[in-house]
């Protein structure tokens, strides 16, 4: 809290010292400064430099200067596919209106449209980054904000592609808006903490639309993350909030809704699941709260391993699921309890709007198939029906303490 109190400080006195001295030097093929590079000779720190229309293949182009850099009508900054088309290098840098195209790639350094190097207060903002490998890239960043950019990328190989939006060891960021397609991971988050991704949309990518790791106390608000190779992957995190997420469309063999491996004291709430093959794979998760999530139309809504202990899931719509829980155990450390389940054939005699007998969600053939996944071919068989008609009467293969004791009669307004 020192440190941001400290930035925020060196911001104000910053902006106190040059806003009056600052100028506007502008950039243009007919104008007087010719090239972005020799506008930056000229800049100094907090003055503005305005790019009019056109096609800049300038090379690297390097902010070393506390400078607003902005397009107008949507100025062309070509790499062509050989180097780093921006790098950010001071504090209290903005970037704005570009179209950055054809960045170089590298199997050595990970060469972005835009990279910011270990600096604060950066903004970059309605941007399109088009054929960059890693879109806009942020390393030991703090305070820096993303926001209204479209970046897409062609790749098809998980090797040959980078991340669109690439965030490494950074500290109260703003992910807002932005559109991702085509790159490897969407948005990807190491060592990332205390940040907000909000309202964007990844689709399209050859990985995951969304992937962090051992990244503490982020919130993830109204995104959509839709047909990513394999979804989303959540590991080795604590103090995840996720609300009001989109997870549509993540279909394959190693393809989930949200992959949560490793994940501690967290909360997914009020997000929609909808045509993935896993909707949620838990594996050794704790603490997990689950609320108010809806799932409708996955292959299997919650797959959560015996290595998950203490996770709550309560006050969710279950509807048109091929299976609704699926586990490899038979010990029970989670509570499941006041759900909605489509395929609850209970009865309530007390009108009280819940099921007066208990509804044990992991079917016979659900842990069938996770042993032997070609048992499929008997899927809507006469003799799976028989089978879990039997198992729920009398369990003995399922795990009898994996019930909803309060199931709800109908489906939650969520």
């Amino acid at each position: 809290m020192q440190q941001k109190g400290l930035i925020i400080i060196n911001f104000i006195i910053f902006l106190l010292i040059h806003t009056a001295f600052s100028k506007t030097i502008l950039v243009g093929k007919s104008k007087e400064i010719h090239t972005i590079h020799a506008a930056l000779a000229l800049a100094e720190n907090g003055d503005t430099i305005r790019v009019t229309g056109g096609f800049y293949k300038e090379g690297n182009i390097t902010i070393t200067k506390a400078i607003y850099l902005s397009g107008i009508d949507q100025p062309v900054l070509d790499g062509g596919h050989a180097v780093e088309i921006i790098s950010v290098k001071s504090n209290f840098v903005t970037v704005s209106g570009f179209r950055i195209q054809h960045a170089g790639s590298s199997g050595v350094n990970d060469i972005a449209g835009i990279k910011i190097y270990n600096c604060n207060n950066v903004s970059i903002i309605n941007n399109i980054l088009d054929d960059t490998n890693f879109g806009i890239y942020t390393q030991f960043g703090t305070n820096c904000t993303i926001k209204n950019n479209h970046l897409i990328s062609y790749g098809t190989e998980e090797f040959q592609s980078g991340n669109g939006i690439h965030c490494f060891k950074c500290d109260s960021m703003l992910i807002i808006g932005n559109e991702i397609m085509g790159h490897r991971d969407g948005i990807y988050f190491e060592f990332v903490t205390n940040s907000m991704i909000w309202r964007n949309l990844s689709t399209g990518n050859v990985r995951y639309g969304l992937h962090f790791m051992f990244s503490q106390n982020n919130n993830y608000i109204n995104n959509l993350f839709k047909d990513n190779g394999s979804g989303v992957a959540v590991m080795y995190s604590h103090g995840v909030k996720m609300f009001n997420n989109f997870f549509e469309d993540n279909w394959g063999d190693a393809s989930y809704g949200i992959l949560l491996k490793d994940i501690s004291d967290s909360y997914i709430e009020g997000n929609h699941f909808s045509k993935n093959t896993v909707a949620i794979h838990m594996e050794g998760s704790s603490r997990v709260k689950l609320l108010r999530n809806e799932f409708i139309n996955n292959g299997w809504a919650i797959k959560i391993q015996a290595s998950c202990d203490n996770d709550t899931i309560t006050g969710n719509n279950f509807s048109g699921n091929t299976f609704d829980i699926s586990t490899n155990g038979s010990l029970v450390l989670n509570n499941f309890d006041g759900n909605y389940w489509d395929k609850y054939e209970g009865y309530d005699l007390n009108k009280d709007l819940i099921g007066d007998v208990p509804y044990h969600p992991v079917s016979l053939y659900s842990m069938i198939i996770d042993n032997n996944p070609a048992a499929l071919m008997l899927f809507r068989s006469l003799i799976v029906s028989l089978l879990d008609k039997s198992e729920k009467i009398i369990p003995s293969v399922t795990p009898g303490d994996l019930k909803d004791d309060h199931p709800l009669m109908h489906p939650l307004s969520l």
